[in-house]
């Protein structure tokens, strides 16, 4: 009995493997010999180039090995010009501003293949990608969430593919892929150049494809971003990628690396095109724009950088290259008529040169975001911010004393690790006393890999910090709305950005100082210098032509009411931002 089983088992064993050679006759291809195929150093970006000594061209010449490595044998990677016809893609963006330029990046990637174009509209796309943000917990908790409703779509959608982009991707990497099988690719930062490769892999294999290697000198200066929303008037612009600051509290220099600029010309080259295209506003990105420093091969300055008096950093001062004022007064002579904004900057990096060519150029927006995610010295100590509160509120000072009208954002933390009663108090008071126009306050959350993570104990109630968050949001609320209410009758250029959200019958736009402005859509005055609002204010309008404003005109605006966050206004007049300031003293 035993021995008839073995021989059906062995019947039946001998059958399998007679497929299974049958199988393998029919689908194997010989593999070609490769005679000078890549090996793995020609795809490692190298680590040693300190060898070649000359900072400025280190980063060009690492990129250039890298570059010409894949050029080399491109015939080895994965070609995605088979696919049939173009593939619609959905983009989702989350967090950040720099995240609207990222995509704008990948999706720049994406088009020069000739086989994707964007669809805004979710049920026809074949490729989604969620844009991600890493910097709290909770914004994380929302792109979880996404996937889960994406993962509906899938389901429907068989071979729909499912991308994480950005910093998410690179802090989580493996538990992205493996956490219920959701997500198809996986693209960092720095990897937004292999997306096409990523999807062709992904596609073809079945399996997950995964690049999240941070650079030290890519910056993406020869690409061309492509705009995802063209009916805007204004753009973004990123001059800068990573950070070196090292905030205890901080992930993004884990997420984004090591702080590298490019190059004054590629961002002057794009401020062109974007200004050839009618864009009127356009903001400078990084995530310490202002210590912004171009270390390309045609500049060498060996001036150090320089810094806000009472500020220090943890790293020693920076030697060389041009800095963000060199780059903000070339931005601002390209087209007089754009107005020029940058986020988001670090309190250090306010040398006087630039504050002096900010109250110069009436085209440099006065407003600053000046972050200082706490009043209390102790707290910003422990933080790893660099200052004291009375450097911080000096500074503050100084920017007013040179730009009286100079508005102020900031970012504050509620709750950040062994934050006391007091600490907290001092927080409440500096916001009182500075009296921003607009701030970002959120509760503390521990990200892994900082030095918080490691040096701390998160110790603040969640219940706590939620007191005090309130607490912060209620008197920046009451500040801001006192503030604005101050401003009521005075006269405001606003740039037309859209039909206001509320009423199809008013326009809506930004002022100088970056608060939204609500005003009726109807036919004013175009004025065109000092004799035009002579005529106007004299009762001889009829003398003066009427216009209806379109989006990306100016507007001169009269104040009529406040809240904390914006203002309702009678539109006075158009005119240029020029002539604006031509005759804003004579109004």
């Amino acid at each position: 009995m035993i021995f008839k089983r073995f021989s059906l088992w062995k019947n039946k064993f001998n059958r399998l493997n007679q497929i299974r050679n049958l199988s393998s006759q029919s689908t194997k291809k010989e593999k070609p010999i490769l005679q000078d195929g890549p090996n793995l150093k020609d795809f490692i970006k190298s680590d040693s180039l300190s060898e070649h000594g000359d900072t400025s061209s280190m980063v060009q010449l690492s990129n250039e090995i890298f570059l010409n490595n894949i050029r080399k044998h491109h015939e080895y990677l994965d070609d995605c010009s088979s696919l049939e016809k173009k593939r619609k893609v959905f983009f989702e963006v989350h967090g950040c501003q720099m995240n609207i330029n990222d995509t704008e990046v990948a999706y720049s990637v994406l088009d020069k293949t000739g086989q994707y174009t964007k669809t805004n509209n979710l049920k026809d796309a074949d490729v989604v990608l969620i844009m991600t943000c890493s910097i709290r917990e909770n914004a994380e908790q929302k792109i979880w969430n996404r996937l889960r409703e994406f993962l509906f779509q899938k389901r429907l959608k068989k071979d729909l593919q499912i991308g994480i982009l950005g910093c998410m991707a690179e802090r989580l990497k493996e538990k992205i892929l493996d956490k219920e099988k959701m997500v198809d690719i996986v693209c960092g930062p720095d990897s937004y150049r292999l997306l096409p490769e990523l999807l062709n892999q992904s596609s073809k294999t079945g399996n997950p494809a995964m690049n999240v290697q941070l650079s030290l000198e890519e910056t993406y200066a020869d690409l061309a971003p492509l705009r995802i929303n063209t009916n805007n008037k204004n753009a973004f612009i990123s001059i800068q990628r990573g950070c070196d600051n090292m905030c205890s509290f901080c992930i993004v220099p884990f997420v984004r690396g090591r702080e590298r600029s490019r190059p004054i010309q590629s961002i002057i080259d794009e401020i062109k095109r974007l200004s050839d295209q009618g864009i009127k506003e356009v903001t400078l990105l990084g995530q310490n724009v202002n210590s912004y420093r171009d270390l390309s091969e045609s500049v060498h300055i060996d001036k150090k950088s320089e810094m806000s008096k009472g500020f220090k950093t943890i790293y020693k001062p920076k030697i060389g290259g041009q800095r963000f004022a060199d780059l903000l007064y070339q931005a601002s002579e390209v087209n007089p008529e754009m107005r020029i904004r940058f986020t988001s900057p670090h309190p250090k990096d306010f040398p006087d040169d630039l504050l002096f060519l900010m109250k110069e150029k009436a085209n440099i927006c006065k407003t600053i975001h000046l972050p200082a995610q706490s009043g209390s010295t102790s707290c910003l100590e422990r933080m790893r911010r660099g200052y004291t509160r009375e450097a911080y509120l000096d500074l503050v000072a100084k920017i007013r004393h040179i730009i009286p009208q100079i508005a102020f954002s900031s970012d504050f933390i509620a709750g950040f690790c062994g934050e006391t009663d007091q600490e907290h108090a001092d927080t409440i008071s500096l916001l009182k006393l500075v009296n921003y126009t607009f701030c970002f306050m959120y509760t503390y959350s521990m990200r892994e890999k900082t030095r918080a993570f490691h040096r701390f104990e998160d110790d603040v109630p969640n219940d706590v910090k939620q007191l005090r968050y309130l607490e912060m949001v209620d008197v920046f609320r009451n500040t801001a709305a006192e503030l604005n209410r101050s401003k009521i009758g005075q006269i405001h250029l606003v740039l037309v950005d859209q039909i206001s959200k509320r009423s199809n019958l008013d326009y809506s736009g930004r002022n100088d100082n970056n608060t939204l402005v609500n005003f009726e859509k109807k036919e004013i005055f175009f004025l065109n210098g000092i004799d035009d609002l002579t005529k106007l204010k004299n009762g001889d309008d009829y003398l003066l032509e009427k216009k209806l404003p379109t989006i990306g005109d100016y507007v001169a605006c009269k104040l009529t009411s406040a809240t904390s966050q914006s203002f309702r206004a009678e539109p006075y007049f158009m005119c240029k931002l020029q002539t604006f300031e031509n005759i804003k003293n004579f109004i």
